[in-house]
């Protein structure tokens, strides 16, 4: 009986783990390969004199799972369904890049009630995870028992998080135009904390519950960003002082500042003017009698190499206006970051449309190869997030392919070229207008796309009747995100 995560997760301790080496017990779809780390117990890699480790790396980890599920499927005899498109998760990945959020942002630090009402003589960043991007139940239990906050957008987020067990305290309403009805529900279950950024939501909130816990969203430029969000949130610099005083004639509580430079951010000195500006709000707040306690600086953070770069202008913009000396607690909301590589795609091709076969003089061999997938599914990242999936060759002509070099796009001599199509009726449905490979693909072949976990599964939709719900087989290449999530 393979062993599941349970919705009891314990916050722990980080243990120091330098190495993934693990062994792969019998997989079983949608639910965890169990792996055991045996150097924790014998240098040798023995686990009670028996049971000898294998060094797999996170790669051969995802492709083993990907292999056993994809040549286990004959489309031709298979029920329907069967070969659905379905992601590989490695937990693992999540728990890395915690610690490379730990290691950049030197004051980051877990804990696990957050945002105590107490004035702390340590500075924290602590990383708010943004559900939007990813409510993948499995990811939002490890990052709970990795002790992150959570920013939701909506009731419907707060209630799956609160489902986990999470306190309320470590949960802030971040959506600076809320709908009265879930101001009224979210705060009965104990969430205080919540944004604003226009003076007609103050007098919402004064309504609703004027005993909320405000952090003042404030406008930033955020023009280098894949998703630009100053176009519909944030306080210019020239209302917050107004909006300060609406508060205090309302009798509300103001507690922090927030700001956003945008998903995906790509100008690391959009951290420093907001980290500049924020500073002044808090002199503002300062003069209508605020003691704000709390600076959220908000995501963008991309899981590229762009990371450590952010991160240092950040943490320099952050020693400068708000040293640790200030008491002031930091937030973040890294939710692309933690998310978006961790999950790999896989698709099946289920259609062919031949243009050049490449047997004439009349040029290249050129395909339209149609997968189970989309615009409308999990691809929807290409249209709502600027994304371009890259696709690789899992498994052609009978041989599985992933994490070599025939998996990978190949525009030299006797290439093969193709479009990518998803399975919609509608003609914007393209995932890949042009993409050549090595090798002939046919119907009941796959691919795979890396890096699809953020603003993927969370935005398809059923269009044209397809399904959004697809299998997540859940792999961990970290001894420690075992550890976290109480993997015997």
């Amino acid at each position: 009986m393979p062993t599941l995560i349970t919705d009891r997760i314990a916050s722990l301790d980080y243990p120091d783990y330098a190495n993934s080496h693990v062994f792969l017990k019998k997989p079983v779809h949608n639910v965890f390969f169990k792996q055991h780390d045996h150097h924790q117990h014998n240098n040798h890699g023995h686990h009670g004199g028996s049971g000898k480790a294998t060094d797999l790396s996170a790669k051969e980890l995802i492709g083993h799972a990907l292999r056993q599920r994809v040549e286990n499927i004959d489309h031709e005899f298979c029920d329907p369904g069967e070969e659905d498109t379905f992601y590989v998760a490695d937990l693992g990945e999540v728990y890395r890049q915690h610690l490379r959020w730990k290691l950049n942002l030197p004051r980051v630090r877990p804990f696990y009630g957050i945002l105590s009402s107490s004035i702390e003589d340590r500075r924290r960043l602590i990383p708010h995870t943004a559900v939007k991007c990813n409510p993948d139940p499995k990811l939002l239990h490890l990052l709970s028992a990795l002790g992150t906050g959570f920013d939701c957008a909506s009731k419907n987020e707060v209630e799956q998080v609160l489902r986990m067990g999470v306190d309320p305290s470590r949960i802030i309403y971040a959506q600076p135009c809320k709908t009265y009805s879930y101001v009224r529900s979210v705060t009965k279950q104990g969430v205080r904390q919540m944004t604003f950024d226009n003076p007609d939501e103050l007098r919402k909130i004064a309504r609703a519950f004027p005993e909320a816990e405000l952090y003042l969203r404030i406008l930033t430029d955020d023009s280098s960003s894949l998703c630009r969000l100053s176009l519909k949130f944030g306080a210019s610099l020239d209302s917050t002082d107004g909006l300060l005083a609406l508060a205090r004639e309302l009798g509300l509580n103001v507690v922090g500042v927030s700001f956003h430079v945008g998903s995906g951010a790509s100008d690391p000195r959009a951290f420093l003017k907001a980290v500049q500006d924020a500073h002044w709000v808090f002199q503002q707040a300062a003069t209508h009698g605020f003691v704000l306690r709390t600076l959220d600086v908000g995501g963008g953070f991309c899981s590229d190499s762009t990371f450590e770069e952010m991160a240092g202008v950040l943490c320099g913009a952050l020693d400068d206006y708000f040293p640790a000396h200030s008491g002031v607690n930091i937030i973040g909301e890294p939710g692309r970051y933690y998310a978006s590589s961790a999950f790999t795609l896989a698709c099946n091709i289920i259609a062919r449309r031949t243009i050049n076969d490449g047997s004439s003089t009349s040029g290249d061999a050129n395909y339209m190869v149609y997968v189970n997938d989309g615009l409308y599914g999990n691809f929807s990242s290409i249209m709502y997030d600027h994304q371009h999936p890259e696709a690789k060759v899992l498994r052609a002509g009978g041989r599985t392919l992933y994490n070599t070099p025939g998996a990978i796009a190949y525009d030299g001599p006797g290439s093969i070229e193709y479009s990518i199509w998803g399975p919609t009726c509608d003609g914007i449905d393209r995932i890949t207008e042009s993409i050549r490979f090595r090798t002939t693909l046919d119907v009941g072949d796959w691919l795979y796309f890396e890096d699809m976990g953020a603003y993927t599964k969370c935005s398809a939709t059923t269009f044209n009747g397809f399904s959004n719900e697809h299998d997540v087989v859940y792999v961990c290449s970290e001894p420690g995100a075992m550890s976290l999530l109480e993997w015997d």
